[in-house]
């Protein structure tokens, strides 16, 4: 029974031992409480603990607020097109055409002889005036007028040409001052008769020689020369204004 309380008072003293400073650090911490109260308890208590670890919360960013009234997107402009700058086509040089004027046709009047009727039934010669231009056969010139007949306003004056229709003139040569005319054969069918074929012969020879260097004509048929007009008519030599 001794050793049983000799042994439970060494187990106390070594657990007081062991706690002296736990026991003397509560020892102290009662006498607080009674002398400075609940307060001074609690500052003891927490210099004696270690300090609390500081938790610092870290919110997360609050997320911007979203535009409800969303519009789409505008499609990005597209970028332009860099230009491209081609060099410039060298001038080229300015060909100055000079359109040919064609010179302006000379002309000159000619008289033509038709043939007139007068009120008594008698015929007589006619002189118009043509305005022909000039060529190097004039005179072949005057006589294809001549063919052509008279204007209107000289057939309502009694104007006629009877040297038969369909009469060409072939060629025309001065000799001298004898003028050679070659017409068709059409001017050997006279529908008027022997004073048609004298009417026709009239106007040619008078129509030729008011050329200065023509004083007869004489008449050729295809080329040949024929002594006979018609009914008669010498035509076999040169005929001049006496012949009439």
């Amino acid at each position: 029974m001794v050793i049983f309380w000799l042994i439970f008072v060494i187990v106390i003293i070594s657990i007081f031992m062991v706690n002296a400073s736990t026991i003397e650090k509560n020892f102290k911490l009662f006498k607080t409480r009674i002398t400075a109260g609940s307060n001074a308890e609690e500052e003891i208590l927490v210099s004696d603990e270690e300090e609390p670890a500081v938790t610092v919360t870290v919110q997360p960013p609050k997320p911007a607020p979203q535009n409800t009234n969303t519009e789409p997107a505008k499609p990005a402009a597209p970028e332009p097109a860099a230009q491209t700058t081609q060099p410039a086509a060298p001038a080229k040089p300015q060909t100055q055409t000079n359109t040919p004027v064609a010179p302006a046709v000379q002309t000159r009047d000619r008289s033509i002889y038709y043939t007139q009727v007068n009120n008594d039934g008698q015929i007589l010669h006619s002189k118009v005036t043509r305005r022909i231009p000039v060529s190097e056969s004039p005179m072949q010139d005057s006589l294809n007028v001549l063919l052509k007949g008279p204007t209107a306003d000289e057939l309502s004056k009694g104007i006629v040409n009877l040297i038969p229709q369909n009469t060409r003139v072939l060629s025309a040569a001065v000799r001298g001052s004898t003028a050679y005319i070659s017409f068709s054969e059409d001017f050997l069918f006279n529908t008027f008769g022997v004073e048609g074929y004298v009417a026709s012969l009239r106007q040619i020879v008078w129509t030729v020689t008011e050329f200065q260097n023509v004083k007869d004509v004489q008449v050729l048929i295809e080329g040949r020369r024929m002594d006979y007009l018609g009914e008669g008519i010498w035509i076999g030599s040169p005929i001049s204004r006496q012949s009439f």
